[in-house]
């Protein structure tokens, strides 16, 4: 059996891939990662993990990476929005943190893996030659599959990754922490950017991105009003915390809700189309870089998505001169934002690998 030190985050996921891991007789460690939080929740989150850890009778650590993650995921995230892209603290979260610096330091200290509570699949595959490669599917529960955010994992990192619970429904998952008594059976899932809690994205960037009068623009580019900042919104954005007036049609407001269509961080614009199916809100090819394969390379037609939870459209890949890829939809994509990642699958299942959006 294996030593294995697992991601413990107080909640229930985690928590039966722990005991999971524990029942198949390997040396379990839990290990909560305390990173930056702003509502205080960190600590009720400790807590939980102490607790399941002290019912599953296995040791139990607190390793701090506040300062890290504030540096190498808040950070960038406030970076991002700066520069006018919406980028993915979780994707971050989990190259940085969760396989960075969490593994470096469980292996260091003779870890011979580590697990999470992450809902994925990985296989294994032996060369010709006996070597072995490893790759990830999609999870069996496709309402909480979160592959999409775990295309930065390379083969060497994923030697030493085991994820217990990809195999399972949520409910299932929900069945055992019941019948084992867990003290997180029954508590709620987290929602939206984890180190936020209740603070909404655009009142944390606020504290740190100064606000900026701007235009708002149809994308025929008449101005219809003002608004606080650029960076403060995203493609496919409905609620407009702005001041504008709409556009009348035959004397009278009638219209459809507008959507952020792009916005220009140089010059402050953001604009907007006006209903849900606007030509505007699409895009067939773009263009993304910083692209990860799990595998191979040697590929080209795909199913790829440029959101999380996004139903998988067919794609071609291709490479360009510069090192970037340029993805090209069968048919058009809705909302999408520069910064966000495109994964892209097999028709199996296997996620590939991805990239980011420019």
């Amino acid at each position: 059996m294996a030593k294995v030190f697992v991601g413990m985050s107080g909640g229930v996921d985690s928590s039966v891939a722990t005991m999971l891991l524990r029942d198949e007789g390997h040396e379990v460690v839990g290990v909560f990662m305390r990173c930056y939080n702003l509502d205080g929740c960190a600590e009720r989150d400790a807590e939980d993990a102490r607790r399941v850890a002290e019912h599953l009778k296995i040791p139990f650590y607190v390793w701090n990476f506040e300062e890290e993650y504030k540096r190498l995921v808040v950070d960038y995230m406030i970076e991002g929005y700066r520069a006018g892209i919406t980028p993915n603290p979780d994707v971050m979260c989990n190259r940085e943190i969760k396989f960075g610096l969490f593994l470096k330091k469980a292996l260091a200290m003779g870890a011979d893996y580590v697990a999470t509570g992450h809902y994925v699949r990985i296989g294994e595959n032996k060369g010709s030659l006996g070597q072995k490669t490893f790759s990830l599917f999609a999870a069996k529960d496709p309402s909480k599959d979160q592959s999409y955010f775990l295309w930065t994992l390379t083969q060497a990192e994923l030697a030493h990754c085991l994820f217990p619970i990809g195999d399972f429904l949520k409910s299932d998952v929900r069945v055992m922490a019941r019948r084992a008594g867990l003290p997180t059976a029954e508590k709620k899932d987290s929602q939206g950017v984890c180190f936020l809690g209740n603070i909404s994205v655009e009142d944390f960037l606020k504290q740190h991105i100064p606000e900026k009068r701007g235009v708002l623009v149809t994308t025929t580019g008449k101005k219809i009003g003002e608004h606080s900042g650029a960076a403060f919104y995203t493609i496919g954005q409905r609620h407009l915390d702005a001041d504008f007036k709409f556009p009348k049609t035959g004397g009278a407001a009638k219209r459809r809700p507008f959507y952020v269509a792009s916005k220009d961080a140089a010059t402050n614009t953001v604009t907007v189309a006006e209903g849900n199916e606007n030509p505007a809100l699409y895009r067939k090819e773009l263009t993304i870089a910083n692209v990860n394969f799990i595998n191979s390379s040697d590929i080209s037609d795909v199913f790829a998505r440029v959101r999380y939870r996004q139903p998988l459209a067919a794609a071609t890949l291709s490479t360009l001169e510069n090192g970037h890829y340029q993805l090209v939809f069968n048919k058009p994509q809705k909302f999408v934002a520069p910064g966000q990642s495109a994964v892209f699958y097999s028709s199996e299942g296997e996620m590939l690998g991805g990239g980011v959006i420019l």
